[in-house]
């Protein structure tokens, strides 16, 4: 892999294309072989990338013609606060480093036919954007239409919110030991679809409790109930659609027996 690697810089950096190459077709006409118009376009999802929140790059290519493209290899870099997850092309393997993506065909493309490939990842708590991935396409024969064999996708970052959770224990209520959870957003967005994750607890008789719509330096309360022989308790606190730039701070756990201790 690292040979192809070398040997696909030194061909870009040399220039040498071969030009499009005549062959006689059944009926004794020459007919082109080459000659293909290779085109690749690159668009990620979300439009506004949230922070460590998955991000996907869908990566499309085609062969506009008249000739076969010969070997197509299509690379691409995605932006270093972006971690890959998957790709989903077997054909695909890493490149230089950890956010190139190299995809080489192990067979000419015809003239008209597309492919593509998808790229899924998370985008890093810390990132500032705009996140910039690039795509390039390169054959063995000469593309006479160059301008359209690499593309770019900016994709700016939202900057989310930051949610904490705190528990503490609460008054004996008879046989049953519950614990108060408190779930703050310290902004700077509004959150509408955040929830919290239990273990070792129940929120109104389920292991997770929705909070509602909560704005920046707003908080909402919880009153969990205990398990049965259970001596600590853990919550988290997540938002599907906003990113959270201090995600260590999204959980929380208290020891229920003994002298209660939280963390």
């Amino acid at each position: 892999m690292r040979r192809w690697l070398v040997a696909g810089v030194a061909f870009l950096v040399s220039g040498v294309l071969a030009g499009p190459a005549l062959a006689s077709g059944p009926d004794g006409h020459e007919s082109q072989w080459g000659g293909a118009d290779l085109s690749v376009s690159i668009e990620a999802h979300p439009k506004i990338a949230q922070p460590g929140q998955p991000l996907t790059y869908n990566v499309q290519v085609k062969n506009g013609g008249p000739g076969d493209a010969v070997l197509p290899t299509l690379t691409v870099r995605v932006p270093t606060d972006f971690t890959i997850v998957a790709v989903d092309v077997a054909e695909c393997r890493p490149g230089r480093g950890l956010s190139e993506v190299v995809c080489p065909s192990s067979k000419d493309v015809a003239a008209g036919k597309s492919g593509g490939v998808v790229i899924t990842g998370l985008v890093r708590p810390n990132a500032l954007g705009p996140l910039h991935a690039q795509a390039r396409l390169i054959s063995e024969v000469l593309d006479g239409h160059e301008t359209d064999n690499q593309a770019e996708s900016f994709t700016k970052v939202d900057e989310g919110a930051d949610l904490t959770v705190r528990l503490s224990a609460a008054r004996p209520s008879g046989h049953r030991t519950t614990v108060h959870a408190a779930v703050r957003n310290r902004g700077p967005r509004v959150v509408r679809d955040a929830m919290v994750f239990v273990d070792g607890a129940r929120c109104g008789g389920r292991t997770g409790c929705v909070v509602p719509t909560i704005r920046p330096g707003g908080t909402a309360w919880f009153r969990l109930a205990v398990r049965r022989g259970t001596t600590a308790v853990t919550a988290i606190v997540r938002s599907q659609g906003r990113g959270d730039r201090h995600p260590r701070n999204n959980q929380a756990s208290l020891k229920v027996r003994g002298r209660a201790e939280t963390r």
